[in-house]
């Protein structure tokens, strides 16, 4: 009876963690760079709503009594966890993502051992199931957090919200970067966040008195022009740094010309060529110049999907999760 009643305690927690996990899975719906992330998240949630059933049907089984209050309790958790990550960076959010995942996944195997001990099979093999799909889920979550670490873009953006609290937490937490991140996150707030004031361009020229006079007052100009105007003054002065900072901000906005490419000819290619050049790509820089690219120019869902999908098996490389 002493472990029936365990068991009984851990599905009721299990209802809950699954509940916040399918509301979860549905807010990050709306952040999916690609139409297949889409629909594997929006797939995630469906199956997470599926678990839920199972685990309270065996609650019920066990003679536990069906919970009316936690279906809502997890929904308000997971709006909650919305709100509140909004102040922190993407990473940080994906990583509160990646607890709830492993408490799901550490839950399941107690359950299952509970389960072994008081004979109960169908909770042992409900059990199997659930773990099953935390690993697979913790495992996906972990090659994410990869791509974000490997300088590309992850399967999730973030919200304007968190795009600028990690603005922020970069500045802070890596002044050796500082001057490179203060161009490329200023430029890439203001594109995304709409934030495109004086105020701010001019608080960032302040502060990045590495660059150059005349790199500086490109701040205030189109982004695209400016940047490029850049890139030139700084190397005829010779200052290699102030180049590369400029270069690196055109890159991650998608404004860079064919020629600047790391694929020859990409510019002509057809859709299916495109998709066989981009698998060839080796670097995480090199697919991220040609994922902007396509965002800005060419808006092929077929080859961005690709080159997400590349990125996503270096990222798998860095971890060491098998494909």
């Amino acid at each position: 009876m002493a472990d029936n009643a365990k068991i009984i305690n851990q599905l009721r927690a299990l209802v809950l963690l699954t509940q916040t996990e399918e509301q979860v899975a549905r807010t990050r719906i709306s952040q999916a760079r690609t139409d297949a992330v889409r629909r594997e998240l929006t797939q995630n949630a469906d199956n997470a709503a599926a678990r839920t059933l199972e685990i309270t049907e065996q609650l019920r089984a066990l003679g536990g009594v069906p919970d009316v209050v936690t279906p809502a309790i997890g929904r308000l958790s997971a709006v909650l966890k919305a709100t509140f990550e909004q102040a922190a960076p993407l990473e940080e959010a994906l990583l509160t993502d990646l607890q709830l995942e492993h408490q799901l996944l550490d839950r399941a195997t107690y359950v299952k051992v509970l389960a072994q001990t008081a004979g109960e099979t169908k909770t042992q093999r409900l059990a199997e199931k659930l773990i099953d799909a935390h690993k697979a889920t913790v495992e996906w979550l972990t090659v994410v957090l990869a791509e974000e670490a490997l300088g590309g873009p992850a399967a999730l953006v973030p919200t304007p919200v968190q795009r600028v609290a990690g603005n922020v937490a970069r500045a802070v937490n890596a002044p050796v970067r500082f001057l490179a991140n203060t161009v490329n996150n200023a430029v890439d707030t203001v594109q995304h966040a709409g934030e495109e004031t004086t105020e701010r361009f001019g608080a960032v020229a302040d502060r990045a008195a590495a660059l150059t006079g005349a790199v500086r007052e490109t701040l205030t100009v189109s982004r695209a022009a400016g940047l490029r105007r850049a890139e030139r003054i700084a190397q005829r002065e010779g200052n290699k740094d102030a180049a590369e900072v400029a270069r690196e901000a055109r890159e991650e906005l998608g404004d860079v010309s064919a020629d600047e490419l790391p694929i020859k000819g990409y510019d002509s290619m057809s859709v299916q060529d495109a998709v066989k050049a981009v698998k060839q790509l080796k670097t995480p820089h090199d697919i991220n110049v040609i994922i902007r690219y396509e965002e800005t120019h060419k808006a092929r869902a077929n080859v961005a999907s690709a080159a997400q999908t590349q990125l996503a098996a270096l990222a798998k490389e860095a971890v060491g999760v098998s494909s």
